[in-house]
């Protein structure tokens, strides 16, 4: 009967302290993309993933010794995948929000950028900053949180117009029904270098945007692995490589390269 008793609470101490499953436990890593931001994460020659998160993505994989495979996704779905357990990681250049940390964790960030707004060529002389936006109407991607920060943070009173991705927030500025597209300045160069595209950015750069890779709630273990992975990245110079490679002739100011706060894991 003693024994029987050890075996049991030894039992039940191991079923109070087992963690959740983490990413370190696994060899390949189903990674979360987007596909409609140019430099950043797009599709390139032959159907192949590429920019600027792919190449994050890639590095900080290997550091981990895992392999990967891609799950594309649009930017409504970032949270949602890690919910369901459709995905070990998301790279959707997705910023830290309160919200978001009540049901996912944030690795890194990995880059830190601020907001910017991009306008029609005709615009730009009224359109100076986000104080300009107030009663016109700005594209939302759904699933972002940029429509909130201009009318819930900076108190601008801008009608927010949905969208399922950039592609149409190009479309509807181009043909007036929207006046501007705001968002990561990073994103906004990237559009920028779209075909037939012919906009502005009025360099009016607000709101600290701290770029993340969303992981499981609870996943500790796999949080500081990719802090730590982060780290050595900006340590071994690949940042600043990979920076220089997709936005060194994007005007985006990159004097200053290192090692961002890290949000924690908890």
């Amino acid at each position: 009967m003693r024994k029987l008793l050890i075996c049991l609470i030894l039992l039940l101490t191991a079923c109070g302290t087992a963690r959740p499953e983490s990413l370190v436990d696994k060899d390949e890593l189903t990674v979360a993309i987007r596909s409609d931001i140019p430099l950043i994460s797009f599709k390139g020659q032959g159907g192949a993933y590429d920019g600027f998160n792919i190449d994050v993505a890639k590095y900080l994989i290997s550091r981990l010794g895992k392999r990967i495979r891609w799950l594309e996704i649009k930017a409504d779905d970032q949270l949602r995948v890690l919910t369901d357990g459709r995905a070990d990681l998301v790279f959707a250049h997705m910023s830290v929000t309160p919200e978001r940390k009540k049901v996912i964790d944030f690795a890194g960030p990995y880059h830190v950028d601020l907001q910017d707004i991009a306008v029609r060529p005709a615009d730009q002389g009224v359109i100076r900053d986000v104080r300009d936006l107030q009663g016109r109407k700005i594209c939302w991607v759904r699933g972002t949180n940029i429509a909130q920060r201009i009318i819930g943070e900076r108190r601008v009173k801008a009608i927010a117009v949905p969208a399922p991705d950039y592609d149409v927030c190009l479309e509807m500025i181009k043909d007036g029904r929207v006046d501007a597209i705001s968002t990561n300045s990073q994103i906004l160069a990237g559009l920028l270098t779209k075909p037939n595209v012919d906009l502005h950015l009025v360099g009016a750069t607000f709101n600290e945007q701290r770029t993340s890779i969303g992981v499981r709630k609870g996943d500790v273990d796999g949080c500081e692995e990719l802090n730590r992975a982060i780290t050595q990245m900006y340590q071994d110079g690949t940042a600043r490589r990979l920076l220089n490679k997709w936005f060194g002739k994007s005007g985006i100011d990159l004097s200053v390269v290192s090692v961002p706060q890290f949000e924690g894991c908890s």
